[in-house]
Order: structure tokens, then sequence, then C-alpha cells
């Protein structure tokens, strides 16, 4: 049974994309997390499998689809949660997150074909990951890794690696981690509710976000 694993926060302000704020304000930085989370969670819907799953950190929102399983995360740290993640897990297994609005089901699709590869890791441009599949969800994989760090792709690379596993590489994406990341995936993908968001909040002078 294969699993498709969106981890997210409610988009909350001042829970969720603190380091949009400035120039953006809270509430204009949880709505622009709440539109990247529901662009997110509407490409994972078209993705064939079995089960998809939203860990989510709070209560879902009218921007959760049909058809997702919620539920909690587990308390500690991220790469805690995200071992909690994996472990719920009885077969192959993609994990994303809510950062990468740009993300499609065309993308996620190859990487829930199991026949050659034993995990999928989709790197991000600022030295995180965006992705991580495991055919065999082994959380251990995950403990330890340090989160949130410039390295902490490389790091769980080479967890991958030296344990032996086939990895299918996904291509490098931006998070939306600041007011910049976020002017890039807006235009870089108009057709996205981030990007129609984006573009009504910063549309005039006054609005103009650096």
């Amino acid at each position: 049974m294969t699993t498709l694993l969106v981890i997210a926060k409610q988009p909350l302000p001042g829970r969720v994309k603190t380091r949009l704020t400035p120039p953006f304000t809270p509430e204009e930085a949880a709505s622009l997390a709440e539109a990247a989370l529901a662009d997110t969670l509407a490409a994972a819907a078209l993705v064939p499998a079995d089960r998809h799953v939203l860990v989510l950190d709070g209560e879902p929102g009218p921007w959760l689809p049909p058809g997702f399983e919620v539920v909690p995360q587990a308390a500690g740290g991220l790469d805690v949660r995200l071992a909690a993640a994996f472990a719920s897990c009885s077969g192959p297994a993609l994990l994303i997150g809510m950062d990468t609005p740009q993300v499609t089901p065309d993308l996620l699709a190859p990487s829930l074909r199991w026949g050659t590869h034993d995990a999928w890791f989709g790197p991000a441009a600022d030295g995180g990951f965006w992705a991580l599949g495991l055919a065999s969800p082994a959380p251990a994989l995950l403990l330890g890794v340090p989160m949130s760090a410039p390295d902490t792709g490389a790091v769980q690379y080479r967890r991958l690696r030296r344990a032996g596993l086939r990895i299918g590489d996904l291509p490098v994406l931006r998070d939306v981690d600041n007011a910049e990341d976020a002017r890039l995936v807006a235009s870089e993908t108009p057709g996205t509710r981030f990007a129609a968001l984006h573009r009504a909040l910063t549309a005039t002078p006054a609005g103009a976000r650096a």
C-alpha cells in the first residue's frame, strides 16, 4: 500500500511563515502559507497513491480537500516528527512539506514507482529537502539528522547512500521561506493560488514587498 504524506502546520498568524514578516504582516504571511498548503494538497490529491495523509500540527480547515486522512504530528524535533510519519506507514511512502506550492502531480507521480528505486530524494535550493520517499519506511534513517541547517539535505542523502539504497533523484525546488523565495516561486508558477495571492498582496507600490 503506497502512502503520500504531507506534513504541515495549521496556517495561523504568528505560527507559520514567520520569516516572511516583515515585509508581510503575520496575517498576510499566514494567508500565503494557507495558499501554499492548498496548492500542495491539490497536487497531492491527484497523485495515484493508496493513501493520502496530512500529518498536521493544528486543526484542519476549509483548505483541506476530500480524500485525506488527517493525523497529528508527533511531539519532538522535526527529525522525530518525520520519522514518526514514516513509522505510521505499512508500505512505500513519499513525504513532502507545505513549502513548495509549485509542486505538480506529474512531478510527484514517478516517485511512487518503486521497481528500480529504494528511495526518492528531492533537494531544496536552501540545502534542505522538499521530498523524501522510502520503499520500506525506516524511521531510523531520519533520526538525528540536523534539520533547518545548510547541510540538512546532504546529511540525509548520505544516510540513504550509506544504507545501500538505490536513490531516485527529484528536481531541486525552492522552499518558500522568505520574501525573495515567495517572489521567485510566484513568478515561476503564475497559475497557482499562491501566485495569485502574492500578486494581490504586492499589486500596488504601497503593497510592494522587497
